[in-house]
């Protein structure tokens, strides 16, 4: 009778605890299936996160550390992280599809700041980011003149060459270039014009008036000649008004100002605009009467040295137009081109 009722106390006991196994059990499954879509949930937003890469230089190729990076959402949040040595940086784990705004800021420099969107699982790299290097010239340099700076730079800028070998005076890749006296406008434009590359591009562009036919002289040896003279005439007298005698009357820097900086669109619209707002030896910007004037100038005196059928008004025009075309090409060129050619030497 005793033994019937322990085993009657045990039982309920038995099925309390298998109750107890079977919970813990239950409870113990369901957190490994949660950790396990957990994990997978992970790994998918993993799989479909984007990452930015960049950059980040100044405007002589050379890289800045340390830069401050911030990336930030449009809803505020945002990640900031430090550049590298070699001045790399990367972002990962962004949201797809989010316009996220970048911003580099670095002592010494000017901030430079960008939209940037991720495609699913896509790793983007950022390129041309430069920075432009402030005016700590001045502050390093107190007890120099204005004259003295501005002839060390012009030193720098005679030595630049595209390709090693073909000269590319009048662009200044300073930030904040000092103002030429007159006598250094007079010598940029004599060295443009005593150097060979200057007959061998009159010469060359006569083998293509000649092939072409494109003006009423004759063919031949003679009517090459006659090419030839004329393109060294409009080169000369262009060069002359416009790099030299135009810009010590009025005062305007006949240098194109290399940008390096921003969106491809504003460095485009400064080169279109050079040929037509130039800075003054004020340092503000206006309208560039030098070049225009010296194109014009140029052109006018083509009427003297030009085939009689093909003088007048609209050889003038002709002239002046395809001038300033070159021009907007050219710094199109030097804004996007030339530059990652030229070689540059900083001044001391």
């Amino acid at each position: 009778m005793r033994s019937n009722t322990h085993a009657n106390l045990n039982r309920p006991l038995n099925l309390l605890s298998k109750t107890r196994h079977i919970l813990v059990l239950t409870v113990l499954s369901g957190m490994v299936l949660v950790g396990s879509a957990s994990a997978q949930s992970t790994a998918a937003a993993n799989t479909n996160s984007g990452t930015v890469l960049g950059q980040v230089l100044d405007v002589t190729e050379d890289p800045v550390a340390n830069a401050s990076v911030v990336l930030q959402r449009p809803d505020g949040d945002h990640a900031t992280v430090v550049t590298m040595d070699d001045g790399s940086f990367a972002f990962h784990d962004l949201t797809p599809g989010v316009a996220y705004q970048l911003t580099i800021k670095a002592q010494g420099y000017g901030g430079w700041s960008s939209s940037v969107t991720v495609e699913p699982g896509q790793e983007k790299t950022l390129a041309d980011i430069k920075l432009r290097i402030l005016a700590v010239q001045r502050a390093v340099t107190v007890s120099y003149s204005s004259k003295e700076v501005a002839a060390q730079q012009l030193e720098a800028e005679e030595q630049q060459r595209v390709l090693g070998f073909i000269p590319n005076i009048f662009v200044t890749y300073e930030p904040h270039p000092e103002p030429l006296t007159a006598k250094m406008k007079f010598h940029l434009a004599y060295k443009g014009l005593t150097h060979p590359t200057f007959f061998a591009f009159e010469a060359a562009w006569a083998g293509v008036q000649q092939a072409t036919d494109t003006t009423d002289y004759r063919q031949g040896a003679r009517g090459y000649g006659e090419r030839f003279g004329a393109n060294l005439a409009s080169g000369t007298s262009e060069a002359l008004f416009a790099n030299a005698i135009l810009p010590s009357l009025l005062h305007q820097d006949p240098r194109y100002f290399y940008r390096g900086s921003g969106t491809k669109g504003s460095r485009a619209w400064h080169a279109i605009l050079a040929p037509f707002v130039c800075q003054g030896d004020n340092g503000k910007s206006q309208p560039n009467y030098s070049q225009v004037g010296g194109s014009l100038i140029s052109a006018a005196l083509s009427n003297t040295y030009y085939p009689d059928s093909q003088r007048g008004p609209g050889l003038v025009f002709t002239n002046f137009g395809t001038s300033m075309g070159l021009h907007v090409a050219l710094g199109l060129a030097q804004e996007f081109i030339l530059g990652k050619f030229t070689s540059k030497h900083k001044h001391q």
